[in-house]
């Protein structure tokens, strides 16, 4: 990939609303997760080892935490001379006088002037919120080839869980001939996995027009890529093949902590050869006091385990007192369980405590408790 040949767009301004307390006061991308990261460091590492040398992150809610911790722009590389991150903020008032981005679209409508000082061929648009590896500079190489105006990742998922996407329906050569958001009846399983590789110069006319559009919901889905189909430019998927989640709730960013637990899990968070940058905390090494036990566990850092802990995993710096039980849950950074407690098929938030011979959370429930505040 030559010097800012692409740039990249990442959009980080979702309220996370299905999150509950874990969003309260940090953006959905900033959640922590996998014992040491947080959520936008896997699309921010993507970039980095992909040779992406420019990236704009896109925040509005709740951005403060997020906006400090992405201008860190060294943790992932990406602060040479010839490279960066940079905290793009809404310029436009919404009714109530907050800073909003009308949709997906229109935040990137609102930086096109950011993007133009950079003059990019391709325009890589992507989701914070996904917990994936990908390598782009392959994406880009097969929009190139397919001399394609829009690239969009897919991956196969169930029929039923089809209804919570916007779903592709393609032809033997993996063009995109018609997009369904979020249907009832579902005509194919191609996942839009939020990822997009727009030829820059086509996009930004479409971009103009809709921006002046009352009509418009200012949305990727709903807007642009329908404009892209019945204008007859071509738009093919990229079939992607590995791990990848949207962590929208609270049962799905428990089961991505979980899935780390499955040593076939294809994520694998140590591989040398794509590594997931983050922050560097500094810790003391894990203590495993003489009487705990452990079974199945992904235990990070800076923690103390004094009790039994069973297919589950503790973030940096939490502590586990002496007899207590921690089953089937995700402990985040710095959660505290007394002595004698119990804590089943729970995520319990950062810095909650747990007090001494407490019981959390039930085996026989079907959702997963969030614990956020002390018990």
């Amino acid at each position: 990939m030559k010097q800012n040949e692409m740039l990249a767009m990442i959009l980080a301004g979702g309220r996370g609303s299905r999150l509950h307390d874990l969003t309260n006061k940090v953006a959905k991308p900033a959640v922590s997760y996998g014992g040491k990261y947080r959520i936008i460091d896997f699309p921010l590492s993507n970039c980095a080892n992909s040779g992406v040398d420019v990236v704009g992150v896109l925040t509005q809610y709740e951005s403060v935490l997020l906006n400090s911790y992405v201008a860190a722009g060294g943790r992932w590389g990406l602060d040479t001379r010839d490279s960066g991150v940079y905290v793009l903020t809404p310029r436009e008032k919404a009714d109530a006088g907050l800073d909003v981005y009308r949709g997906t679209a229109d935040a990137i409508s609102q930086n096109i002037d950011f993007i133009d000082s950079y003059d990019p061929e391709y325009l890589l648009v992507l989701s914070g919120d996904h917990i994936y590896k990908m390598n782009y500079d392959k994406m880009l190489a097969y929009h190139k080839e397919k001399d394609a105006a829009c690239t969009i990742a897919v991956m196969p998922v169930t029929m039923e869980e089809a209804t919570r996407f916007g779903i592709m329906i393609t032809d033997n050569e993996n063009n995109i001939v018609d997009f369904e958001e979020k249907p009832a009846h579902p005509r194919s399983n191609l996942a839009s996995m939020g990822i997009y590789i727009f030829t820059w110069k086509k996009l930004r006319e479409l971009l103009v027009k809709d921006m002046v559009d009352e009509k418009s919901d200012h949305d990727f889905g709903k807007n642009i890529i329908p404009a892209l189909l019945s204008g007859g430019d071509r738009l093919v998927a990229f079939k992607f093949e590995g791990y990848w989640k949207d962590v929208g709730t609270i049962d799905s960013l428990w089961e991505a902590n979980m899935d780390l637990l499955d040593p076939a899990n294809t994520l694998n968070l140590d591989d040398p050869t794509w590594k997931i940058y983050t922050e560097d905390t500094a810790a003391l090494p894990a203590y495993i006091g003489k009487d705990a036990e452990i079974d199945r566990a992904y235990i990070t850092q800076g923690c103390v385990v004094k009790g039994l802990v069973r297919n589950s995993v503790i973030f940096t710096g939490s502590e586990i007192g002496d007899g207590a039980q921690i089953i089937d849950s995700v402990l985040m950074p710095g959660v505290k369980v007394g002595a004698g407690a119990v804590v089943t098929r729970a995520l319990v938030a950062d810095g909650v405590s747990i007090g001494d011979g407490a019981v959390v959370g039930s085996a026989d429930s079907k959702e997963i408790l969030l614990v956020a505040q002390d018990v």
